[in-house]
């Protein structure tokens, strides 16, 4: 028999409890944060997000206009890996706020999710820094006219990049968000089976608003691994189906055998 959850909480201590670890999150965030700036200092981050773009300069160099554009650009980054950092102490806030409403095999999954939803947003991230961004420079730039001069602003890049490469990480965290409806109960596996050729059409339209300009080459880098996501989704949402039509199973039949003892003559 599954655990149940622990017993519920007066509202205003729920308030009391949320404020507490609110508190607890802002503050890794910040150190997060702080930690970051101070890593991205030693290491030159402008000079490892500029890669992408060097051979497209035919050895010009990016330019500022405002004597605070490189603590700009560093201040971007660092909000970015400050979250990453700080992403245990939220996940682990956020789990000990809700961990007592959950049951036993709800919390048995949290861990390989939380992996999972990791290794997701990071792989998404690696395909537009290696992949995409390079792609979709090139296009951008080859199709400038020969009348201009290319004089890119280092902070306009860097947003760009910065941009970019978050909004993949974060298209990457669908299959988790279609695990997370499918447990609900809100999608099922026949629902994904039934709308592939919608999915097809979404993950290309996605896709064009995600990816600047018209070019195929980046187009299609992020709309055929969204694709494949979907269908590991739709993998994934199966057996997570199955796996609650045991559990409700299981428990339709304690309560009927309860029900039935309730019934039963002394």
């Amino acid at each position: 028999m599954s655990e149940a959850p622990g017993h519920e909480m007066p509202f205003l201590d729920h308030l009391e409890e949320l404020r507490k670890r609110l508190f607890w999150i802002a503050g890794a965030i910040l150190i997060g944060i702080v930690i970051a700036f101070a890593l991205l200092s030693k290491l030159d981050i402008i000079r490892l997000l500029e890669r992408p773009i060097l051979p497209l300069l035919h050895g010009q160099k990016l330019i500022y206009t405002h004597p605070g554009t490189s603590f700009h650009i560093l201040l971007n980054a660092s909000l970015v890996l400050g979250l990453i950092l700080a992403s245990p102490v939220i996940v682990g806030q956020i789990w000990g706020f809700m961990a007592p409403a959950l049951y036993a095999h709800e919390k048995r999954v949290v861990v390989p999710v939380l992996l999972s939803m990791l290794a997701l947003f990071l792989l998404g991230i690696a395909l537009s820094y290696f992949v995409v961004l390079p792609l979709t420079l090139q296009f951008l730039m080859s199709i400038e006219s020969t009348a201009l001069t290319p004089m890119i602003s280092a902070t306009d890049y860097f947003d760009f990049a910065i941009s970019m490469c978050l909004a993949f990480g974060v298209v990457f965290e669908v299959p988790i968000a279609i695990l997370a409806l499918t447990a609900l109960g809100l999608v099922t596996p026949q629902f994904l089976s039934k709308y592939r050729r919608h999915a097809i059409v979404v993950c290309l339209v996605a896709a064009a608003f995600i990816t600047p300009g018209a070019d195929p080459y980046s187009l299609f880098a992020l709309a055929i691994p969204l694709y494949l996501l979907y269908e590991l989704s739709v993998f994934v949402a199966l057996f997570a189906h199955r796996k609650r039509l045991k559990r409700q199973a299981r428990r339709d039949e304690e309560e009927t055998s309860t029900h039935q003892n309730a019934r039963a003559p002394a």
